[in-house]
């Protein structure tokens, strides 16, 4: 899928949290203007336990609220705007692992960040930095539209 791309308007706008282990939070960032969308720029994690061995999570960001949360990672999925693997273990020197990839769309509405621990039941910090972008109308339209053909709606 190929995605427009806009000059953003250098207002960053940080989001973080404490999330569960099988946890689910919305971060809102609708607001009454219609002519500002936003993109992710920046996305971490960080246990809340620094240096505990054997970790395993996994945490993604959607565009709509998920009724089932995994550890898998789907880029197939149009409503998964980026996930984060963070792994680690007591093997090779507490060797960590961490993979972050995220997509550059733009989206207008609230997002969901899940979280799902493999190995045990812990919790984890996340750092999301959004960017606004200034959208024209027909672009917001755009954006609108392709929200309702992913949700199925008759647009």
């Amino acid at each position: 899928m190929a995605h427009q791309h806009y000059k953003g308007t250098g207002k960053m706008h940080s989001f973080r949290g404490l999330l569960a282990d099988g946890g689910q939070d919305k971060i809102r960032i609708q607001g009454a203007t219609g002519e500002i969308a936003w993109r992710i720029t920046k996305f971490q994690l960080m246990h809340d336990e620094p240096g505990e061995q054997h970790v395993e999570s996994t945490v993604k960001v959607y565009r709509e609220e998920q009724t089932t949360i995994n550890n898998n990672i789907n880029f197939g999925d149009d409503e998964l705007l980026g996930a984060s693997y963070l792994a680690e273990s007591d093997n090779h020197e507490n060797a960590v692992s961490i993979t972050t990839i995220f997509d550059n769309a733009l989206f207008s509405r609230n997002i969901y960040v899940t979280h799902q621990d493999t190995l045990a039941s812990r919790a984890i910090n996340y750092y999301i930095e959004l960017e606004e972008v200034k959208v024209s109308a027909a672009g917001m339209a755009q954006l609108s539209v392709a929200a309702a053909r992913r949700l199925g709606l008759n647009p």
